[in-house]
């Protein structure tokens, strides 16, 4: 009756009054103690050239205009924008890198903000990939397949681990693009629910008044006549429930709910004129224009500060087969210092050691020039034998570098990461082993890492 007098009192509902606590995932998870709570990953659409960021080859100066060895290319195939190329230069980085912090990590001349982190960040230089276009190598990043159907990351951590504010989902996507550059086409099933049931999908966030497609009510129609209807609308529900048996119907109830709830929580998450100028200038001037890498940047920070589980960052326009040297400095300038000030805003706040953040794209670019090789201009085809990534804050061990590519940064000469190992050492990071966060679907127990991945342990704090 207490908790009935105080809503009242603070024109707020009671059921937003009651459920700020926590809703649990699976019994038994996680499976040990976790490093991080949430996660944000900022993918970047399309493939950053990890030879002009975070892979530096100083050595190919030399070889400048050079054929790439067939000892190095080997038998690999190549996408339909090269296949017919009948010489294959190579094209250094026009950009200058050099050592930052007190770790020495080395970076490119273009991400002068993110090279304030160094010493905060785990660079991984070996990853490679199976897929060798988009779709099906964005989709095997996101979910652990490259064939659409399977659970995102963000889903199974929502399944697995539940969400720790009732009045948001567990799992929230945005996507921004840079520029005069639209890039590759994003599909919401890159943050669906799969073959899980559909309350642990992806909630996307939009720019704009709305920021969540019909979560408002309609002209005339206020809070009270939503509570009624809703709960008639769940009295039906209930009864085909009862009819047929279909936990999707459960699970629609649940979502109208959450979307009841998310009516008073939203305008205020969303709402960033609350911000102070410091925070502005931190991540930069696009961060005030909503719908922005930079303004999804800082409210990923909002978000996670709120408790939300898995926030997902797609931006897309890192698809350079011509003219890298201005799109990727253009690309750089919309997402090198909004990156940085997510790490630095999540550090001054004491949240960065519970938060994990990852940033790379679903493949790298290869060293020899798509195109005409110019003295000032150069292209780059897809790339997925290696490409670099970094990782920070939640149980990261900072200012480290792991893997290392050949002379060419065009095969793997150490430490091999798969995109199954680092889904595995994402898991690890929240307290979960991979191998035993299944889904029972059509006879099989999945999981999101298939029957592959280990813990990628050197990158770690700690790893038990």
């Amino acid at each position: 009756m207490g908790a009935i007098a105080l809503a009242k009192l603070l024109g707020q509902d009671l059921g937003l009054a009651e459920s700020s606590a926590a809703a649990p995932g699976l019994p038994g998870i996680p499976h040990f103690a976790p490093k991080a709570k949430n996660v944000i990953f900022l993918f970047q659409s399309g493939g950053p050239s990890q030879l002009d960021l975070l892979d530096h080859k100083p050595h190919l100066r030399e070889r400048q205009a050079s054929e790439l060895p067939d000892s190095i290319r080997g038998k690999q195939r190549l996408t339909g924008m090269t296949a017919a190329q009948t010489s294959f230069p190579v094209a250094s980085s026009k950009f200058a890198f050099q050592p930052h912090g007190h770790s020495g990590q080395v970076l490119s001349e273009l991400l002068p903000h993110t090279a304030g982190i160094a010493d905060d960040m785990a660079i991984v230089r070996s990853m490679f990939t199976e897929q060798i276009n988009h779709d099906p190598a964005i989709t095997f990043l996101q979910t652990g397949h490259q064939l659409a159907g399977r659970p995102s990351i963000g889903a199974w951590l929502s399944y697995g681990l539940g969400s720790e504010n009732r009045n948001l989902p567990a799992f929230i996507a945005m996507v921004s693009r840079g520029a005069k550059r639209a890039g590759q086409p994003l599909y919401s099933r890159l943050w669906g629910s799969g073959f899980l049931p559909t309350r642990y999908q992806g909630v996307k966030f939009r720019s704009g008044k709305d920021s969540v497609l019909y979560l408002s009510n309609p002209e005339g129609f206020n809070r009270e006549d939503r509570r009624h209807y809703l709960d008639d609308l769940a009295a039906l529900n209930r009864i085909s429930h009862e009819e047929y048996g279909d936990p999707e119907i459960e699970t629609r109830i649940e979502q109208y709910e959450m979307a009841y709830r998310m009516q008073a929580s939203v305008p205020e998450l969303t709402d960033l004129s609350t911000e102070p100028e410091h925070i502005f200038e931190m991540y930069g001037e696009q961060s005030r224009q909503p719908g922005t890498y930079a303004a999804n940047c800082l409210l990923a920070r909002r978000l996670v500060e709120r408790g939300v589980r898995f926030v997902q960052l797609f931006h897309r326009g890192w698809d350079q087969h011509g003219k890298l040297p201005t799109n990727i400095a253009q690309q750089c300038t919309d997402t090198d210092q909004p990156s940085a000030a997510l790490v630095k805003d999540l550090k001054q706040r004491g949240l960065l050691d519970e938060t994990l953040i990852v940033w790379g794209g679903e493949f790298g670019r290869t060293v020899y020039c798509q195109g005409k090789l110019t003295e000032d201009n150069y292209g780059r085809d897809h790339h997925p034998r290696c490409f670099s990534i970094w990782m920070a804050g939640g149980g990261i061990k900072g200012g480290v570098t792991y893997g290392a590519t050949d002379d060419y940064s065009y095969n793997v000469a150490e430490n091999p990461v798969s995109v199954h190992d680092l889904h595995a050492t994402m898991l690890h990071l929240l307290g979960v082993d991979h191998k035993r966060l299944t889904f029972k679907y059509q006879g099989r127990h999945f999981r999101l890492t298939d029957v592959h991945g280990k813990v990628v342990k050197p990158v770690l704090v700690s790893c038990l």
